[in-house]
């Protein structure tokens, strides 16, 4: 296992922004034109052809918001699509209910259309949580550059699921997907494992998903103060863990700033101990990229991320206490410049003295 940073806890002084987020001017060692240049850039008119559409950047540091920039025909309490950073919500609902004893990542997990002799009875949470499950899902393929090649419309598992065949029952699709590998032998980037543990938790809550989303509130986004949030779900009362939380900038660093804080927020243990260095952890089938739907970036920041499509990202370092939301509208074939963009928005923070 690869050495972790420390995760910094909340600075005396500065409040949780479960209310109203804190602000601090920047550091005085921090590159202040070079980061509003990169501002600049990201949210000129015309649309810059590199990142196309910008809807907003938000940089926290020392748990106070230091930089915000919107699109010129948007706000803070505007929402954006999370797409794939809903894996990592995906993540804390599981994390919630391991903290409660309820639920065992390494336990198989409980498909109902699974009959007992499947071979895929043998599957546990944790392996969905890694996407070392063995299941085929053909998505997408992830490139060096930060972009990503999916599969076209007729070879693709994660098109029919949310847009075609599978979108009524998001769960009941991801259940028939063939084992194609043993557990642990691949790493395979695979939706349809997030949309069975989003089921799974709601079948541990109860109540259908009027009871999903009374947990979802109840122990995740009203104790961080988010109030934007919108989980969307399917006509089979499914959370479409995979992809659809609709939140705005301000909650996605919210939701950064829990596991930037190990989990605790304001004194309360949202997150059982431990989860978030499990959730960072590289799992090392995925060359070290990948942990348990948390992204991790290689080098001495320590970084690691939620990540969507189209350019949604929120980055995390230990190493500078920082949290950098960026969301938007990138295609896909463009998306290395919004890693660029980021990592040099985060490069700005590095002290130079």
């Amino acid at each position: 296992m690869s050495q972790l940073l420390p995760l910094p806890s909340q600075p005396e002084g500065v409040s949780w922004p479960t209310r109203e987020w804190p602000r601090a001017e920047l550091d005085a060692r921090v590159d202040r034109a070079a980061l509003e240049k990169l501002l600049d850039h990201a949210f000129s008119q015309p649309e810059p052809d590199d990142l196309e559409r910008t809807h907003a950047v938000v940089v926290a540091q020392h748990g106070a918001i230091v930089a915000e920039r919107y699109a010129h025909d948007a706000g803070p309490d505007d929402t954006c699509a999370s797409w794939s950073m809903a894996k990592s919500i995906t993540n804390a609902l599981i994390g919630i209910l391991v903290r409660e004893g309820r639920l065992d990542i390494l336990q198989p997990v409980p498909v109902k259309e699974w009959p007992d002799d499947d071979p895929r009875r043998t599957i546990t949470i944790d392996q969905l949580l890694r996407m070392v499950d063995g299941l085929r899902f053909r998505e997408a393929e992830h490139l060096g550059d930060g972009s990503v090649r999916y599969y076209p419309p007729d070879e693709s598992d994660v098109i029919p699921m949310l847009f075609g065949e599978g979108e009524r029952d998001v769960a009941g699709f991801a259940s028939t997907l063939p084992k194609v590998a043993e557990p642990e032998a691949r790493w395979n980037y695979n939706s349809g494992a997030s949309n069975l543990l989003a089921r799974l938790v709601a079948e541990t809550v109860g109540g259908g998903e009027e009871g999903m989303r009374a947990f979802m509130h109840r122990e995740l986004f009203e104790p961080l103060g988010m109030r934007t949030p919108k989980p969307r779900f399917d006509e089979a009362g499914n959370f479409v863990g995979s992809s659809h939380c609709y939140c705005s900038a301000r909650d996605f660093a919210r939701f950064g700033l829990l596991y930037l804080r190990d989990g605790v927020w304001d004194n309360r243990r949202i997150l059982p101990e431990g989860w978030v260095d499990y959730s960072r952890t590289p799992t090392p089938q995925s060359e070290g990229l990948y942990g348990a739907h948390f992204w991790v970036i290689p080098g001495s920041l320590g970084l690691f991320s939620c990540q969507g499509a189209f350019g949604q990202r929120i980055l995390l370092s230990p190493k500078l206490d920082l949290v950098v939301v960026r969301v938007g509208n990138t295609a896909a074939e463009k998306v290395s410049a919004v890693v660029r963009q980021c990592k040099q928005l985060v490069d700005v923070f590095r002290p130079t003295a």
